[in-house]
């Protein structure tokens, strides 16, 4: 018999907003994509994932880096949807991640809700876009 450690779950994390419809969509379509990827028979085509909801803002460093995922780029995934987002989709008022990461540290308020961010294959997801969520649930362990 050969001894393996068993395999870390991949974080996937919402930046939630409970106050938001929109972000409380998001929370119940990824419990949803959670609870059918632990089920036996999953057919969510993944494994199991480690969901993660704050609703504290990012740091900068996790700014920063969901900054390059939903940019496109290069050496990151990108977003799921095949189309990148507007830094102001991601700080209200940004023109470029270093304007957002400068306004971001001025008023933590600026950060949009909702973002979903599989941090281990450098996706994010913002919005409700419930197609692109299970996209990248499903791809975290393809």
């Amino acid at each position: 018999m050969v001894f393996r450690f068993p395999k870390s779950l991949d974080p996937i994390t919402l930046f939630h907003a409970p106050s938001l419809q929109s972000s409380t969509k998001v929370l119940n379509i990824l419990k949803s994509a959670s609870a059918a990827a632990s089920a036996a028979d999953s057919p969510v085509g993944r494994g199991e994932f480690q969901l993660e909801i704050t609703t504290a803002p990012p740091t900068a460093d996790q700014l920063r880096n969901i900054l390059d995922y939903v940019s496109g780029a290069p050496g990151s995934a990108g977003n799921v949807s095949g189309a990148t987002y507007a830094v102001s989709e991601i700080v209200k008022g940004a023109r470029d991640a270093e304007d957002a990461v400068k306004r971001f540290k001025e008023d933590e308020g600026r950060f949009v809700r909702p973002i979903t961010v599989d941090w281990t294959n450098g996706q994010a997801v913002v919005g409700e876009n419930e197609s692109a969520i299970l996209k990248m649930v499903r791809q975290a362990h393809e």
